[in-house]
């Protein structure tokens, strides 16, 4: 499964997500937004203006969401 964080510096939702995915095991691809326009650009097409926003094949989100990382983590078992 391929999973994107789509993240910026100073962003304590962002580090949290991580964390949990950490925690589990779970490989991500992070992407600093900060200076990155096609990323910006993405994020903003997919219709979220906060972060992070967690992007997989089947599914996107934004925020801190325990429950979903949750989800992740049983697909990826």
């Amino acid at each position: 499964m391929n999973i994107s964080i789509y993240s910026k510096k100073d962003c304590p939702q962002c580090d949290a997500t991580c964390r949990i995915l950490d925690s589990y095991g779970i490989t991500y691809h992070k992407i600093d937004i900060s200076d990155d326009k096609p990323a910006q650009v993405h994020v903003l097409a997919l219709g979220y203006r906060q972060l992070p926003v967690v992007e997989t094949s089947e599914t996107h989100w934004c925020g801190f969401r325990p429950d979903k990382l949750r989800l992740l983590r049983v697909a990826a078992a």
